[in-house]
């Protein structure tokens, strides 16, 4: 029987997965995968407590993160694609000046 604090458990690992791929990594596009796990783990957690405590609050906050996690990554990637049309690099490092 899976309790509460398995789902943490796997929560907690994915948030830290992520964080260490925001921080860790240059590619911007493993930068924007690792926000979704972020994203992903705080919806596992919602939807844990959501079911645990019988309320459909924690629902409606997955199904608004969710909707934002989407509008994030279609911003996100014509964001990367117009940089790399111009600069011809993914490389975070390499993206430390606002113009051209």
């Amino acid at each position: 029987m899976l309790t509460i604090f398995h789902y943490l458990i796997l929560s907690f690992l994915l948030f830290s997965i992520g964080v260490a791929g925001v921080l860790l990594r240059r590619n911007i596009i493993i930068v924007l995968m690792s926000l979704e796990l972020i994203f992903n783990s705080v919806n596992i957690s919602l939807a844990a407590f959501s079911y645990y405590l019988q309320s459909l609050n924690g629902t409606v906050f997955v199904i608004f993160n969710i909707t934002v996690a989407a509008a994030e990554v279609a911003i996100g990637l014509a964001i990367l694609v117009s940089v790399y049309r111009v600069r011809k690099t993914v490389n975070v490092e390499d993206l430390d000046e606002m113009r051209y």
